[in-house]
């Protein structure tokens, strides 16, 4: 059975859950608790991950895996799964957006960090904004392309947005990111209807 290090907020951790779920695989994970944090580290991760980030897995014959592009691409190749196209311009599509999604969760977690993490005094809004600037860019820029998306969690790209997307819900409602981008919204109404979004959602 597969080992993974688990944080119900993390939006990398869901990344890989929901590929597992659409997969096939998640019964076949065991969920590991964890305290993950940029300050006070977690040696139970550092077992499996150096970093001490999740998510980490342990695969069945003890190899340890990191990050969530890595994990989600061993869970695709274990399945036989098609949820990274094999050649051509798809690939590259797909893993772009895998990254511009990530990028949404790297910003806001900065975000979130410089006051979640550091002390009052040593604080600093100019990054924070900065950070949310990255957000709302990359927002714009799904905006752009969002007409062309699957509304089903099908390709890893979409995936990634998606729980980047959810990860502002979860962590920045004040941003009201929906008025702003119409219709990135109304795309996500459909994509987070799918059991394998709807049953990973973030939570406390």
């Amino acid at each position: 059975m597969m080992q993974l290090f688990f944080a119900s907020t993390s939006a990398y951790v869901r990344k890989v859950m929901v590929c597992a779920t659409i997969l096939g695989l998640a019964d076949e994970i065991e969920r590991l608790d964890s305290a993950a944090h940029p300050i006070d580290r977690d040696e139970r991760i550092a077992a499996f991950n150096p970093l001490a980030k999740v998510p980490a897995l342990r695969t069945p014959g003890g190899l340890c895996l990191y990050d969530s592009r890595v994990i989600c691409e061993y869970l695709n190749a274990l399945a036989q799964g098609d949820l990274f196209p094999e050649t051509g311009d798809a690939r590259w599509r797909s893993l772009a957006r895998q990254a511009l999604g990530d990028g949404i969760i790297d910003a806001a977690l900065l975000a979130r960090y410089e006051f979640s993490a550091r002390p009052p005094g040593k604080q600093w809004q100019g990054w924070a904004d900065a950070q949310l600037k990255k957000v709302a860019a990359a927002l714009s820029d799904i905006e752009g392309q969002v007409s062309s998306f699957s509304r089903q969690p099908d390709d890893i790209g979409l995936i990634a947005i998606g729980c980047a997307l959810g990860y502002l819900d979860f962590r920045f409602a004040e941003l009201n990111w929906r008025a702003r981008y119409p219709l990135t919204a109304a795309w996500f109404a459909l994509f987070a209807a799918h059991p394998a979004m709807a049953t990973t959602q973030p939570h406390v």
